[in-house]
């Protein structure tokens, strides 16, 4: 790459990243418009392009996926029953309807992707604030929130976290054992920020109906085919990679997907045309540029200078690589998509580790699994900035996006300053504790 290229890519990077954050033009298009630039003054080859769009394609098809799943659901009822139960158990109390967006929301985020959970519960969410005569932009933005949170539940709840995790042959069950607690308390640490962060809501008493109904499932038989296809993708999420043909969380969201469509094409509910109309299509194609656009940056060659500068300041100091790229990276996903940065930011630390002699050069591969225990609370500490990172702005995480454009399909845009005003003291908050987290987990793992 020359170096007309390399500033032309640093420049239309910080030019997308300017347009998204001042509002100045749609996200999708900003991305797109970005990616086109690059193209036209070659700063991708042809097979460099199509790299770049393979390496994208394990996440964006876990959120396809997942978001072919949730729609499915739709026609059965089940989410109008959910919200006639939720405002039921609400009993008129903000307080209450804002703790159980928690219970809600995180128990669905460990199996599912951030970004279809935010699918299936935002519309409930909205019902239920509009019965409670409250804006119902701030739980849906909370809802996003928890939903990036709690997907450090499990290997498979957030992209990013997926991302680290397959990149160094981390399992499910390695993942629960050392990571889980982690997200956990990343989730905990939200429910005291509540009546601060959210005060209105809390406080909020509303008189409703005694004679709430619960409206019965319009499609018994279609929402049980349905639920069966969800229940397979999440055993499928859990045991999949220890098949005796494994099957990797990308693949098992493109089977869940085929075969919820197949239901719904065998019972004639509605057309797969209408279904595939209503995917975030948006969404999945801003993720796809704000991925080639990193991939633009990563091949300018300042991650791999910044590879062997960072053995200089720092040696074989793990825990002070950890908490810098705690603070860099969660810095860095917080104004762009936090699965394109994670996926940059993991060649910078690859990178490092091997000019530090922690690893071989082998390690730079794909299928290099044998990293050295005491370089895991590295990825870990990735995971984490990656994921909650995400939280502080409107671009951050798909699952921001996606619970933007469900507000702006109700009337009620969010904009990048409405969405940071919540989610930065909520990201800082959790930081600190994750940062906690890693220190521990390092003096766990010491020899």
């Amino acid at each position: 790459m020359s170096d007309f290229q390399v500033a032309l890519v640093l420049i239309v990077f910080a030019a997308v990243i300017l347009a998204i954050a001042f509002n100045l033009l749609d996200m999708a298009l900003a991305a797109m418009l970005g990616v086109s630039v690059m193209l036209f003054f070659g700063a991708f080859t042809r097979n460099e392009f199509l790299q770049a769009a393979q390496n994208a394609g394990g996440s964006i098809a876990l959120l396809f996926g997942g978001m072919v799943v949730a729609r499915t659901l739709v026609p059965t009822g089940i989410f109008d029953q959910l919200g006639a139960r939720y405002l039921r158990a609400t009993r008129g109390s903000g307080k209450r309807f804002l703790l159980g967006l928690v219970i809600l929301t995180a128990p669905l985020c460990a199996v599912l992707p951030n970004a279809t959970t935010v699918i299936l519960l935002a519309p409930i969410v909205i019902r239920v604030a509009m019965a409670l005569e409250v804006d119902f932009v701030a739980p849906v933005v909370l809802t996003a929130i928890i939903s990036n949170s709690a997907g450090l539940l499990t290997l498979v709840g957030d992209p990013a976290t997926f991302l680290v995790g397959s990149s160094i042959g981390m399992s499910f069950g390695e993942y629960l054992r050392k990571v889980s607690l982690g997200g956990l308390l990343s989730v905990l640490v939200l429910v005291p920020a509540l009546p601060w962060m959210l005060k209105d809501i809390w406080k909020v008493r509303r008189s409703l109906p005694e004679d709430l109904a619960v409206p019965p499932l319009e499609r018994p038989s279609f929402c049980l085919l349905a639920i069966l296809v969800l229940a397979l993708m999440i055993l499928l999420f859990l045991v999949g990679e220890v098949l005796p043909i494994p099957v990797v969380p990308p693949s098992v969201a493109m089977i869940g997907a085929s075969l919820a469509l197949l239901v719904v094409y065998g019972l004639k509910v509605e057309s797969v045309d209408r279904v595939l109309t209503d995917v975030d299509w948006k969404t999945l194609l801003f993720l796809t540029c704000m991925f080639l656009m990193v991939e633009a940056f990563t091949r300018t060659g300042i991650l791999q200078g910044l590879s062997r500068e960072m053995t200089e300041w720092f040696g074989t100091d793990l825990p002070l690589v950890a908490m810098v790229m705690l603070v860099g990276v969660s810095a860095t996903s917080s104004v762009l998509a936090n699965i394109p940065v994670v996926a940059a930011m993991l060649l910078l630390v690859k990178g490092y580790l091997v000019a530090a002699e922690l690893v071989p050069e082998l390690a730079m591969g794909t299928a290099f699994t044998d990293w050295p225990t005491s370089t895991l609370p590295v990825f870990v500490a990735m995971m984490f900035s990656g994921t909650l990172g995400g939280n502080a702005t409107l671009i951050g995480a798909s699952a921001n996006v996606v619970g933007a454009g469900i507000c702006a399909a109700h009337g009620k845009p969010v904009t990048f300053v409405t969405f940071a005003r919540y989610g930065v003291p909520i990201a800082v908050c959790q930081l600190a504790v994750s940062a906690l987290y890693v220190l521990i987990l390092f003096r766990a793992l010491a020899p």
